[in-house]
Order: structure tokens, then C-alpha cells, then sequence
């Protein structure tokens, strides 16, 4: 079964998170905040990552299978991720990448996705949160009702943060709604605008 998930983007849940950042991580990300995201890696059309990918302001549909759950992203660079369902484990040593190793149980009605064995290429967010090549993120889904998908999002990564955090957010589904042909590489505009401080 496939359950398109629209409107245009997630939206915060709780607009105030505590993040706790180590030294290291304020300091990247007060210098991403001061040069206005210049670096920003989807601005030069590479996948937003985990947990961001969520975030973008493109729909997604996602399709249930025996034992695999399959995401398909419209923007991102118009990647798809799969969340094995078949009791695997994750790989002892996993090639880095950018949306990681996933796999996933329910827990009643609730999708838990755990992953790992991420590259250190993507931010967590638009905001400039960064993280390392140990960042585990464990993402709770429910359906409040018909029309709503929440995200929480747990983020733990030690060489960036004190101790793990999570954020919270939600999207409307709209009926009838198709994914369309997105190629960020294809007539870019947005690499002229990111100059930065």
C-alpha cells in the first residue's frame, strides 16, 4: 500500500529545542549562522540526510512491503531510502553514507526506525546542526489521525552533543497528490545565491 505524504513541507511541532551542543558543535554551528548557510550541502544539490530529509518542503510516498518499508523522496536530489523490516541487524562495519543504514520494527501502531553508518556530508537540518560519521537517529512515526504523519526524531551523535535530543514534527496527507520529476542538478539557480558571508 502507498500513502502519499504531502502538503508542502513538515512543520515544527515544538518551535524551541534545547539542543545540547558540545564546544565543538556550537562553534560550527554559529559559524553556519554567521555566513548565512553558505555551505549549506543541499544547496548544491546533494541528499539532505537524515533526519532533514523529512524536512524538505517536497512530498513523499512511502510504500509498505513485506519486509522492507520504502521511501521515495520527490526533492533531496530525488533519492529513496529503505527501511528493512525483516529482523536484520545493522552491518558491523557500515559504508558511510548519506541517508545510512536503516532498519525498523513496529511498535503498535508506531514505525521505529533506527540508523546509522552515516558520511559526514549532510546537516541535520536547514538551521546548520551538524553531526559526525557516529550519528544514530532513531525516528518515531505515528498517525494522530488520517490526515497527520508525525516524526520524532532522536538524534545522539557523542562528538557533537552532551546527550541525545529530539525533535518533533508533522505533516498533513493530501489525496490524489504525485511526485514529480525534481533534478536539483539540472538548471541550478541556487549556487548563485549562496554567497554567504
Amino acid at each position: 500500500s502507498g500513502i502519499d505524504m504531502a502538503s508542502a513541507r513538515f512543520t515544527a511541532d515544538h518551535k524551541n529545542v534545547d539542543v545540547p551542543f558540545n564546544a565543538k558543535a556550537k562553534q560550527i554551528f554559529d559559524e553556519r549562522t554567521a555566513n548565512h548557510s553558505k555551505d549549506d550541502p543541499e544547496g548544491f544539490c546533494l541528499p539532505p540526510g537524515v533526519p532533514r530529509m523529512m524536512y524538505t518542503p517536497y512530498p513523499t510516498q512511502i510504500y509498505q512491503m513485506a519486509d522492507r518499508i520504502l521511501f521515495i523522496y520527490e526533492g533531496g536530489a530525488h533519492v529513496w531510502r529503505i527501511i528493512w523490516m525483516d529482523g536484520r541487524q545493522h552491518p558491523a562495519d557500515p559504508n558511510p553514507t548519506f541517508l545510512g543504514d536503516s532498519i525498523g520494527h513496529w511498535e503498535g501502531d508506531t514505525l521505529v526506525v533506527d540508523t546509522v553508518g552515516f558520511n559526514e556530508e549532510t546537516w541535520l537540518d536547514a538551521a546548520g546542526h551538524p553531526h559526525g560519521d557516529k550519528l544514530h537517529v532513531i525516528e518515531r512515526y505515528t498517525r494522530p489521525d488520517s490526515n497527520t504523519l508525525r516524526l520524532a526524531a532522536t538524534i545522539e551523535d557523542p562528538d557533537y552533543y552532551t546527550m541525545p535530543w529530539t525533535t518533533v514534527t508533522s505533516a498533513t496527507w493530501a489525496p490524489g497528490q504525485e511526485l514529480l520529476e525534481y533534478i536539483c542538478q539540472e538548471n541550478n539557480r541556487d549556487l548563485k545565491h549562496l554567497v554567504g558571508k
